[in-house]
C-alpha cells in the first residue's frame, strides 16, 4: 500500500508519486471503488450489534484491503486492488438512523447505479457525486478537513441530539479510498439542492462583498452559481410571510451559534431559487424519486419549520420541500443549505497576518473572527437576502375600512332625503374624495373631520372647498 504526500486528482486527493507498476485509476475506477468501499463498510457494520455511541466511537478508524480477486473477508471486483478506511463507522450509523436512513436504502441510494459527477463552482477543487436518486451528495475532502470532521463528531452528535432541525450540513459517513497510489478521502452528505427541480437561480452567500462576484467562466456556464455582489444586483430580495421568515432567521441563528462556538468560519449559504410562473418542468423517472424520500428533516421546509403547521401546497403539491416566497410579482421555491463548514478558525489564521497589512478594521483579524463572521453573514441573510412581507397594506386597509364605514354612516344620515341615485352617486364621490385627502392626513384617521359637510357642494368646486376648509 502507497501511502499519500502530494496533491493528486480533484480537491482533497493526495498522492505519492506513483511507481511504474500502477497506473493512475480513472474517474470510473475511482467512482466504482467509492461504491464497492462503502457498500462493503457498511455490510460488515450490520453484523455489529446496536449499542449507544460511546466517546471513543468518534476515533475509531477501521481499515481493510479488498484485493481484486477477493479473500475470505472481502469479495471479489473488477476495480484494481485498494484499501478502505471507515471512520467513525458506529457514531455514522447513529447519524443516519436519527435521520430515518435504513441500511438498505442507504446501499440502493449509492449503490444501485453509477454516481453522477457535478461540476463544482467553489474555489476548492473538490468533486462532487451525486447519486442517482438525488438523495445524497459525496464531496472529496481534503486531509486536514477529514482531521477536522473527525473531531468534530463529538459537538456535531451532541448538536443533532438537541436539534435534528438544521440547516447544517448532514454527514452520514466518511471513508478514504487508496486505489493505484492515489489516495481520496470522501464525504456522504445531504443533497440541498434536487436536480429533480430547476434551479434558475443559484446562490454562493457568505455575507461579504470581497471577491464576491461569479467569474466569466462561471456565468458563461448554462447553469452558473452566482454570489453576494450579484444577488445584490439581480434581487431586491426575497419576501416570505412572516412565521416563515421567523422560523428561517432563528434556524440560521441557531446553527451560526453552533458554529462560532466550534470556531469555524467561511461557511457559505447554499441558495437555489426555483420562478413557479415560469414554464414548467418536464418531469421524469428521476423527479419522481424524492417522492418517496428516504431521508428524515431532508428538505429545506422540514429543515426550518419546527412545530410549525405545514403550509398549503403549491400549485400540483410536488414542491420537494421548497418553501414558498415571493420576489416581486413571481412565485418562488426557495432550496437552501449551509455548506463549506469545514474550515477551522485555525486553519484560516495561517493568512490573517497578510491580511493585517490592508485591513485595519480590529474586528475582521481579532481572535473574535469567528463571531464577527457569524454576526456579519446572518445580519446580510436577514436584511439583504431575505424579507419579511410585513402586513402594513393590511393593517392601512383596515385603518381605512373603518373611517370609511363612519363616513358613509353620515352620509347616508345626512342624505337620507336625497333619491336612492343621487344619494349613491354622492357616496361615491365621498369615497374617492377621502381615498385622495382624508386617509393622507395624520390626523385621527378614524374620527369625521368636520370636512364632511363638503358632501352638499357641488362636483365642480368640491376639491378646492375641501382643501381650504382643511387648511
Amino acid at each position: 500500500m502507497s501511502t499519500a504526500s502530494a496533491d493528486s486528482v480533484g480537491g482533497g486527493t493526495k498522492t505519492s508519486k506513483v511507481s511504474k507498476d500502477h497506473k493512475k485509476p480513472t474517474s470510473a475506477t475511482l467512482k466504482g471503488a467509492i461504491q464497492l468501499g462503502i457498500s462493503y463498510a457498511v455490510g460488515n457494520l450490520s453484523s455489529k450489534p446496536d449499542r449507544d455511541v460511546l466517546m471513543q466511537d468518534f476515533s475509531v478508524v477501521e481499515s481493510v484491503f479488498l484485493p481484486s480477486e477477493g479473500s475470505n473477508l472481502t469479495p471479489a471486483h473488477h476495480y484494481p486492488d485498494f484499501r478502505l478506511k471507515t471512520y467513525a463507522p458506529l457514531a455514522f450509523r447513529y447519524f443516519r438512523e436519527l435521520f430515518g436512513i435504513k441500511p438498505d436504502d442507504y446501499l440502493y441510494s449509492i449503490c444501485n447505479e453509477p454516481l453522477i459527477e457535478l461540476s463544482n463552482p467553489g474555489a476548492s477543487s473538490s468533486w462532487f457525486y451525486l447519486t442517482s436518486d438525488d438523495e445524497f451528495i459525496i464531496k472529496t475532502v481534503q486531509h486536514k478537513e477529514a482531521e477536522f470532521l473527525q473531531k468534530l463528531l463529538p459537538g456535531y452528535y451532541m448538536n443533532l441530539n438537541q436539534n435534528p432541525r438544521t440547516l447544517l450540513p448532514k454527514f452520514y459517513g466518511l471513508y478514504c479510498i487508496q486505489c493505484g497510489g492515489v489516495t481520496i478521502r470522501v464525504v456522504v452528505m445531504n443533497n440541498v439542492l434536487p436536480r429533480a427541480m430547476k434551479m434558475h437561480y443559484k446562490y454562493d452567500l457568505k455575507g461579504s462583498s470581497y471577491k464576491r462576484r461569479a467569474s466569466r467562466k462561471e456565468r458563461a456556464k448554462s447553469s452558473p452559481t452566482f454570489k453576494d455582489l450579484d444577488f445584490q444586483e439581480m434581487h431586491e430580495g426575497l419576501h416570505f410571510d412572516s412565521d416563515t421568515y421567523n422560523a428561517l432567521m432563528n434556524t440560521l441563528q441557531r446553527d451560526c451559534r453552533v458554529l462560532e462556538s466550534f470556531k469555524i468560519m467561511d461557511y457559505s449559504l447554499l441558495l437555489g431559487i426555483h420562478v413557479l410562473d415560469r414554464k414548467p418542468l418536464s418531469r421524469g423517472s428521476r423527479c419522481d424519486s424524492r417522492k418517496g424520500q428516504k431521508v428524515l428533516y431532508s428538505t429545506a421546509l422540514e429543515s426550518i419549520q419546527g412545530n410549525l403547521k405545514d403550509p398549503e401546497p403549491v400549485a400540483d403539491d410536488d414542491t420537494l420541500g421548497g418553501i414558498p416566497a415571493k420576489h416581486k410579482d413571481e412565485s418562488l421555491l426557495i432550496f437552501l443549505g449551509i455548506i463549506d463548514i469545514l474550515q477551522s478558525y485555525r486553519f484560516i489564521k495561517k493568512v490573517e497576518h497578510s491580511w493585517k497589512a490592508l485591513v485595519h478594521d480590529g474586528d475582521t483579524v481579532s481572535v473574535h473572527r469567528p463571531s464577527f463572521y457569524a454576526d456579519r453573514f446572518l445580519k446580510f441573510m436577514g436584511s439583504t437576502v431575505f424579507k419579511k412581507i410585513h402586513p402594513l397594506r393590511g393593517s392601512s386597509s383596515k385603518r381605512k375600512k373603518g373611517s370609511l364605514y363612519a363616513v358613509k354612516s353620515a352620509s347616508q344620515e345626512f342624505l337620507s332625503t336625497q333619491k336612492e341615485e343621487k344619494k349613491e352617486e354622492k357616496k361615491a364621490q365621498s369615497m374617492d374624495n377621502l381615498d385622495g385627502n382624508l386617509y393622507s392626513s395624520s390626523i385621527q384617521p378614524d374620527l369625521l373631520p368636520r370636512t364632511a359637510v363638503s358632501f352638499e357642494s357641488t362636483q365642480n368646486d368640491e376639491d378646492g372647498r375641501e382643501k381650504s376648509e382643511r387648511n
